[in-house]
């Protein structure tokens, strides 16, 4: 059976792999997966194959006799947030996130909004695989309606868990950067409604990505990095295309990293809550735990994946948890990543402390954080791994194996796993001594790349 999913869903290119008979084939398997009863949620993001997408998702679910709501365009949280509001049992999201434009995707939500478990996405494959339909009469097919208050009844609840009196006192002047994505209907409104100056760019929902590429990287944010001390901001708020990162820029134009962004709002969590767990994958930075053990706290460690870490969270009660790449999840409001929450949950903190987003940060621990990435082929994956981590093994001060292979050693450590879409291995390596970082991620590249071509032989 051929796996479909990856870590957040499907992601595939449109017109070569992800067309209308494949989007069919899917929503038929994941109609076969629910009785008829309870609507299902259809949602999409930005891009241009998306809404066209989800109306085949629509009208699919329709003939197999479900009552669909359609939300809509909306960032990929607003859609968790709205399925067990609207008493769903599953929302189906038409997006690929960060991805660049020629890429679309599928994924799945629970009723509770939570990304669906492993085994609904392998009956979903394994319907696909028998290539399931539905054959209902006329009088048994469903209807497909239109559901247009999701966006501001989403902001409504965001602003609802911050100090709005307190941010609005702030008289804070944020740049925000959409990146033509789905964060276009909500996030202008959510700050405004926060009393901030806001001043945009990007922000006109458009798939063809004509700002910058939908991955919140430094170098993709160099307009919103320049304009952020060019106009006098305070700060400058970046999403991804489907909104459930955000990235952030402090005062003086520098690009603030993933990491230090969940350092600083796992600690505030921990502060808070006067204790708590922690819950980030294995590629977090040490400086989460530096950060919240004096205060009582706890981190968790998972596999790489935001359902991984959100079903973690839920298990046990954590106050906090998140990805180094600005995704992060407050479980107040919901267990998904949300970058809007994100973007409140900072300004709140800003306000609550009456410091700048640099004088926070100045607080924390300082490491730095190397990410770098080489080819594997897929077919290699386990070969691979298996080797380096038998090479790791042999002189590491301690070896992790939750996902992939981390390594202890040399005043900080490495990170190697294959990733779950693309034919390659990431390579995440950390130390307080930057040098360091960067050899770690070196060695590294290395290992996969020799043990790639050991395995490949001479071809």
């Amino acid at each position: 059976m051929a796996r479909l999913f990856g870590t957040n869903g499907i992601r595939e290119v449109v017109g070569e792999t992800l067309n209308a008979p494949f989007v069919t084939r899917v929503v038929s398997a994941i109609g076969q997966m629910v009785p008829p009863g309870p609507p299902i949620v259809v949602g999409w993001d930005a891009r241009t194959s998306s809404a066209a997408f989800a109306r085949i998702a629509s009208g699919t679910l329709a003939v197999a006799g479900h009552h669909v709501l359609e939300v809509g365009l909306l960032p990929t949280p607003a859609i968790q947030f709205l399925v067990p509001r609207r008493h769903a049992q599953v929302g189906v999201v038409i997006t690929a996130s960060h991805n660049p434009p020629e890429f679309n995707g599928i994924k799945c939500i629970g009723p509770d909004g939570l990304e669906v478990e492993r085994s609904f996405e392998e009956g979903i494959e394994q319907g696909v695989e028998k290539g399931v339909a539905s054959a209902l009469p006329y009088s048994r097919i469903g209807d497909v309606s239109a559901d247009s208050t999701g966006a501001m009844e989403y902001v409504a609840a965001i602003a609802g868990h911050v100090d709005v009196g307190a941010i609005t006192a702030r008289r804070l002047t944020v740049v925000l950067d959409c990146g033509n994505g789905a964060s276009c209907v909500t996030s202008p409104y959510l700050l405004r409604r926060l009393g901030c100056r806001v001043i945009t760019l990007n922000a006109q929902p458009d798939g063809n990505f004509p700002g910058h590429l939908s991955e919140p990287t430094m170098a993709n944010l160099a307009d919103l990095a320049r304009a952020v001390p060019a106009l006098g901001a305070d700060l400058g708020i970046a999403h991804d295309g489907d909104a459930d990162r955000a990235v952030f820029v402090d005062g003086t134009g520098r690009y603030v990293p993933g990491e230090e962004t969940l350092t600083l709002m796992a600690r505030d969590a921990v502060e808070r809550h006067h204790g708590g767990i922690v819950v980030t994958p294995v590629s977090a930075s040490q400086s989460v735990e530096d950060a919240v053990r004096p205060l009582g706290g706890e981190v968790v460690y998972t596999r790489v994946g935001s359902p991984t870490v959100t079903h973690e969270m839920q298990v046990r009660r954590a106050v906090f948890g998140g990805e180094e790449n600005g995704g992060l999840i407050f479980p107040q409001h919901q267990l998904a990543r949300d970058g809007a929450m994100t973007a409140a949950a900072l300004l709140d903190l800003v306000a609550r402390r009456r410091e700048t987003l640099g004088e926070l940060l100045a607080g924390l621990p300082r490491y730095t954080l190397v990410k770098e990435k080489v080819g594997c082929p897929v077919e290699l994956r386990a070969k691979v791994l298996a080797h380096v981590a038998e090479t790791f093994a042999k002189d590491s001060e301690r070896v992790v194996t939750i996902d992939g292979v981390k390594a202890y050693r040399d005043g900080g450590w490495v990170l190697l796993r294959p990733s779950g879409t693309e034919p390659l291995f990431r390579v995440f390596a950390e130390s307080k001594d930057p040098a360091k970082a960067r050899a770690l991620a070196e060695l590294g590249l290395r290992a996969v790349d020799g043990a790639v071509r050991e395995l490949a032989g001479p071809a």
